[in-house]
């Protein structure tokens, strides 16, 4: 009878997270979020829908609106004819102007929410 002697070769096994929240690769994370996002079955109920030819006729007409509103406060206050102060309201906000020696100061306030936006305007430029 013959015995035949072999040797066996073996390591520690070490284990490595995949994901990086636990430890894993940083790098894995974007390849991770694009698995998950192709997995997900779920739709917002909030999510806008695709733009609909009325919704754009609307945000086209407010945009033309406002520029037509921002064109007239900027010939009240630096046209031909320019006011010292002024106040307009339109579609929920109030623009409140006033006019100094060195600047012009534009207040935006937000009738819903109180949100106040300042904007200051320099009126000339000094040469050195």
């Amino acid at each position: 009878m013959s015995v035949l002697a072999v040797s066996a070769n073996a390591q520690d096994l070490t284990y490595q997270p995949v994901n990086p929240t636990l430890g894993g690769n940083p790098f894995n994370s974007a390849h991770l979020l694009g698995l998950a996002n192709a997995q997900n079955k779920q739709t917002d109920p909030n999510a806008a829908t695709p733009n609909s030819q009325t919704d754009i006729f609307a945000r086209q007409l407010q945009s033309r609106l406002l520029s037509a509103l921002s064109s007239q406060i900027v010939d009240a206050v630096f046209g031909e004819n320019p006011q010292e102060r002024g106040t307009i309201s339109f579609g929920g906000q109030t623009i409140t102007f006033v006019r100094g020696l060195e600047n012009v100061t534009l207040t935006i306030t937000n009738d819903d929410t109180g949100e106040v936006t300042t904007i200051v305007v320099p009126t000339f430029i000094t040469v050195p």
